[in-house]
């Protein structure tokens, strides 16, 4: 009997599920509602589109985010072998060239010849196995289909912000210099001061700007992990200048000495000719954007090829509903993967589309879970979203908090996780073999 799974979006978590699912010989229908309906967050037509970012951050193994990478790498993950194949330069971390990973993600998926795509938005959940991976945009009529598989009350939601990306041209390099953060790595980044005086213009600026309307939106309900740059400008004169815009270990190459603070760009595509603003998520007015931001000596005459964006994510009360493989408690036909369980960030959404993938495979092969455990990142993160013991769940990054600790004392905070590291990806050289 050939078996069939239907995955709900093409994000990086479901494409990442549809490929291990079809790589194990499972036939996969992928339902994706772009481009005939689109999200405000959305720019394009292509699968695994980068919103927020196109940074997949440290790739450093002393990095809980890096661990999770280099796990997912030797598990032979679609996402990260894309990822790898489009990556631009920036320092310690991975970055790609959004369009082109995109469109390296779409030709693997439309060309498996396991995968069927429909195109058109889902309004229901379909009967047999599914795994709904439809992201934190999901839209009102499916979100209504997956609350009916709830008791009430089960959605949280957040707010989620999208950075600015100006071209490289339009930047003025008199005030700004390529450098990365204490000389560590290449330098890609664009560093752009500003004095004491312009930064204190800046930031009131920035404080008093119109905002575009968000309904229901409240600072306190914004995600630490992806603020609005206003809004953390309202929490206090300095907590830009001791956050996104510290110029530590940055000195200003004409002078030789910090500036009171900087304002980093990030190369967004393999050309270099667009970057954009990091830490500068915004859900300011477009003109206000604008007009603020040319506050920044450097980009004084900057050319906005996208300005930032608010929307709303979606995500489940996890812990309450979904099991360590991602199923649905009680209806195991049915899985989530992708920042709707509550992961944050684009390598844990496709670390959970991985995981739920290949144990979804494994039950329908008649085979014994893989079971990753909790001293691996991937495992962690699976378990910590489905841990029943949480009681405010909160959206959740990869951390080496989430893993069991060493069975014995190392010195030093990058060895200790250094030797995390080693540990996961040994369990991970003899868990692969058999997956």
């Amino acid at each position: 009997m050939k078996m069939n799974v239907t995955v709900i979006g093409a994000g990086l978590a479901g494409c990442e599920a549809a490929y291990q699912l079809a790589q194990r010989g499972i036939s996969v229908t992928l339902c994706e509602m772009k481009p005939r309906k689109m999200t405000p967050a959305h720019h394009s037509s292509g699968f695994a589109e980068l919103v927020c970012s196109n940074s997949l951050r440290s790739d450093q193994l002393e990095n809980a985010v890096g661990l999770l990478k280099e796990e997912l790498r030797r598990c032979s993950s679609l996402i990260l072998r894309c990822a790898d194949q489009t990556r631009v330069e920036a320092g310690g971390a991975l970055a790609v060239d959004r369009e082109g990973f995109s469109a390296a993600v779409t030709e693997a998926i439309r060309n498996h010849p396991n995968i069927t795509v429909v195109e058109g938005e889902m309004t229901a959940i379909p009967d047999g196995e599914v795994i709904v991976a439809s992201g934190p945009l999901t839209s009102d009529a499916l979100s209504q289909a997956i609350a009916g598989l709830f008791p009430a009350d089960s959605y949280l939601n957040f707010f989620d912000a999208a950075a600015p990306i100006v071209t490289f041209d339009s930047v003025d390099m008199d005030h700004a210099w390529f450098a990365s953060r204490y000389d560590k790595g290449t330098a890609d980044y664009i560093n752009c001061a500003l004095s004491e005086e312009e930064y204190l213009a800046f930031w009131k600026e920035l404080c008093a700007a119109e905002e575009a309307e968000v309904h229901g939106f409240e600072d306190k309900r914004v995600f630490e992990g992806c603020m609005p740059v206003e809004v953390m400008a309202r929490r206090g004169v300095q907590t830009l200048s001791f956050g996104p815009l510290k110029p530590k270990g940055l000195p200003d190459p004409k002078t030789g000495r910090e500036p009171y603070a900087v304002v980093q760009l990030r190369r967004d595509n393999a050309q270099g000719t667009l970057y954009n603003l990091v830490g500068f998520q915004t859900h300011l007015k477009w003109g206000e954007q604008k007009r603020v931001f040319s506050m920044i000596p450097a980009l004084k005459h900057a050319e906005y090829v996208r300005y930032g964006v608010m929307h709303r994510n979606t995500y489940l009360n996890s812990p309450k509903l979904l099991d360590r493989y991602y199923r649905v408690r009680g209806n195991e036909r049915v899985s989530f993967a992708g920042q709707i369980t509550g992961v944050e960030g684009y390598v844990e959404s496709t670390a959970s589309g991985f995981l739920a993938g290949v144990e979804l495979a494994r039950r329908l092969l008649g085979q014994e879970p893989a079971d990753f455990p909790r001293e691996t990142a991937i495992g962690a993160l699976a378990r910590y979203v489905s841990n029943e013991s949480v009681v405010d769940f909160q959206p959740m990054n990869i951390n080496f908090g989430i893993m069991p600790p060493l069975d014995h004392k190392v010195k030093g905070k990058r060895n200790k996780n250094a030797e995390l590291s080693r540990r996961s990806l040994g369990i991970i050289d003899a868990l692969k073999e058999r997956l």
